[in-house]
């Protein structure tokens, strides 16, 4: 079984939604690019990463974080 980890990015940082909603969401890292660092030393080859602002805006929202995980 392949485990892929995620970030999913609202504001430029890594959060989780509760229950989708975008009002709620608990920040667990604020350097998304430490994020998937940290990851990659735990052993994933790769990252999901959601653009949750994207999502309702229709277009890219969070590049320079999505720069920094890159």
């Amino acid at each position: 079984m392949i485990l892929y980890p995620a970030i999913d990015l609202k504001g430029g940082q890594c959060v989780r939604l509760l229950r989708g909603d975008m009002a709620m969401a608990t920040v667990f890292n604020t350097d998304p690019g430490a994020q998937a660092r940290a990851f990659a030393e735990a052993g994933a080859a790769w990252v999901h990463v959601v653009d949750l602002d994207g999502a309702i805006a229709g277009r890219s929202a969070n590049a320079p974080a999505v720069e920094s995980v890159l």
